[in-house]
């Protein structure tokens, strides 16, 4: 059972050189750490088509905020930039925690994926 709580995601870069998923949610970061094994690994391009997907719905919710809807700020992603494979399967790790464990649908019909 999850704690809905209110939670938002950041990304942030340095120098345009190194990037980072800042969540704000200290839940998040043990879940991914038990999520995070190699054998689960797509490609980089598989993380950044979901997160496309996912920023833009995202983006959309927090544009017109309901009362199911309690995530913030706005995800600055930027399809043509190369974040690399560490901040996107991060990124896309957390939608899915959105999904599954806050129980929050960003958008319908996601993708398959077998959590421990």
């Amino acid at each position: 059972m999850a704690k809905n709580e209110t939670s938002s995601v950041e990304v942030t870069g340095e120098d345009s050189v190194e990037y980072d998923v800042e969540t704000f949610n200290s839940n998040f970061d043990s879940w991914y750490q038990l999520q995070n094994t190699p054998a689960s690994y797509r490609s980089q391009s598989y993380y950044e088509s979901w997160n496309q997907q996912y920023v833009s719905a995202w983006n959309a919710k927090c544009a017109s905020p309901s009362r199911n809807w309690s995530f913030e700020p706005v995800v600055g992603y930027d399809p043509t930039e190369d974040y690399g494979f560490e901040m996107n399967h991060k990124l896309f790790y957390y939608f899915m925690y959105v999904e599954r464990v806050l129980k929050k649908q960003i958008i319908p019909g996601g993708p398959h994926v077998v959590f421990k």
